[in-house]
Parts: C-alpha cells; sequence; structure tokens
C-alpha cells in the first residue's frame, strides 16, 4: 500500500485562496440563476450551485457486451 502524496505548500494556498472567495462566487452564480441575460445562463448557474451543495448525480453505466467483458483498473503511480 503507498501513502498518499502530500500537497505542497503552493497547492494548499492556493485552495485556501480560492476557497475564501466562496460567499462571492455563490452570491454571484446565484443571481445568474435568478436573472441571467439567457436561459442557457441561468440553467448552467443552477446546476454549479446544485452540484456543489448536493453533489453531483449518480452516472449509471450500462454495457450491451457480448462475449467476456475484462475490466482492470491501474494506479499509475508517481515518479516522485
Amino acid at each position: 500500500m503507498t501513502t498518499p502524496k502530500k500537497k505542497t505548500t503552493r497547492e494548499l494556498d492556493i485552495r485556501s485562496l480560492a476557497r475564501a472567495h466562496t460567499s462571492v462566487a455563490l452570491n454571484t452564480l446565484s443571481g445568474i440563476a435568478k436573472k441571467g441575460e439567457s436561459e442557457a445562463a441561468r440553467v448552467t448557474a443552477s446546476i454549479a450551485l446544485l452540484d456543489r451543495g448536493w453533489g453531483k448525480p449518480n452516472q449509471p453505466h450500462d454495457a450491451n457486451v457480448q462475449g467476456e467483458l475484462k475490466i482492470t483498473i491501474r494506479k499509475m503511480l508517481d515518479g516522485g
């Protein structure tokens, strides 16, 4: 079992700075959802708000496969 790669100070700083603007971003999205100039803008902003508040809905996966189905999942390790 490998240990997760630690975030660098710079990555944490950027995340922290971005999160500091959460209320502004949510207010902006909310304003667009309510009063956006186009229906597409209102829908996009509404979806963004719902995704952030409730998470994205699960995506079902269906496959119509004839014969053998083999799925391989590999974790590629970073060399550093």
